[in-house]
């Protein structure tokens, strides 16, 4: 059988059997539609979940209960050991690792977790920073600087007591 590329409901590309050429090619006569039904006619389709007018997943499972998934705060994330790319005395802040490509921006918020090693003194700000990924930049000789949502500098009294 022959198999084309077309364009079929909007931009979406979808390879489709050549129909309706013969009982010879298994797909004459109905063009595997069947007989009779909504089915068989020209316009049918079949929306995405639809289970054969059984009760559809998603309306047996369970939605109850409080979920925090629409306003959870998302963070990129990098770890101590990719910081290694800059050079000693460097500035590291979200703009500086996206530059050299070593994360892709999910959202515009930074998290510096603690794995890798790092032997070089670095400046980084970011929004967010685990204890291990504090202690390594500091033992190297380098400075932690805490920043807000906004990307200004949060006091250094005032993260004394967030939770991590």
């Amino acid at each position: 059988m022959d198999l084309k590329t077309v364009t079929a409901k909007g931009t979406k590309l979808l390879n489709v059997f050549r129909v309706g050429r013969g009982i010879g090619s298994g797909l004459g006569k109905t063009c595997g539609r069947g007989h009779k039904g909504w089915g068989q006619r020209s316009g049918s389709y079949r929306r995405p979940g639809y289970e054969g007018g059984q009760m559809p997943i998603y309306r047996r499972v369970p939605k109850r209960g409080f979920t925090n998934a629409r306003f959870r705060t998302e963070y990129t994330i990098i770890n101590v050991g990719a910081l290694e790319f800059f050079d000693s005395g460097a500035v590291v802040d979200l703009g500086a690792v996206l530059e050299k490509g070593l994360v892709s921006l999910n959202v515009p918020l930074l998290k510096v977790l603690g794995d890798g090693p790092l032997t070089k003194a670095l400046t980084v700000r970011a929004q967010k920073f685990s204890k291990s990924a504090i202690e390594k930049i500091t033992a190297a000789g380098g400075r932690v600087v805490v920043l807000d949502a906004r990307g200004r500098e949060v006091a250094e009294g005032a993260n004394e007591g967030a939770k991590e």
